[in-house]
């Protein structure tokens, strides 16, 4: 188990789990209601990348899976049925889909954001990074 963690650490932890948004984790375990987006934002990235926070979430994700009976292989074969069945009723665009998804599932595809641009502006639109498995070179960005 993770180290003892604060209350609010906790909750953020709970709520990250809970909602997949760690903008609104925030709000939910800090008092945060006069902060500007933008510094909520930072917060909540500071605390993802805190280890012990990042641990807990881990172990908040393993035990919900576990309650739900998933395994990576589990969703691995309804990917495989979904894109078997776009294939078979010619939905090539959900076809696609499914198999990027096995490609992130496996982590052959990781998903960066920027949080501010040089300029302060955010950005908000998703950076993909492709990753040779064999030699862990970047195919592309």
């Amino acid at each position: 188990m993770a180290d003892a963690l604060t209350p609010k650490q906790e909750a953020f932890a709970q709520a990250y789990v809970e909602t997949g948004n760690a903008s609104e984790a925030y709000r939910r375990a800090y008092d945060a209601g006069e902060m500007k987006r933008t510094s909520l934002v930072v917060e909540a990235s500071r605390l993802l990348d805190h280890p012990n926070v990042a641990l807990r979430i881990g172990e908040l994700r393993g035990e919900a899976f576990q309650r739900h009976e998933m395994t990576v292989g589990a969703i691995a074969a309804m990917l495989m049925e979904d894109r078997d069945l776009a294939h078979t009723v010619e939905a090539p665009s959900a076809a696609a889909t499914a198999s990027m998804g096995l490609a992130k599932l496996y982590g052959l595809i990781t998903e960066k954001r920027d949080i501010t641009n040089s300029d302060g502006t955010l950005t908000r639109a998703p950076v993909y990074k492709m990753v040779d498995k064999d030699d862990g070179d970047s195919a592309g960005s």
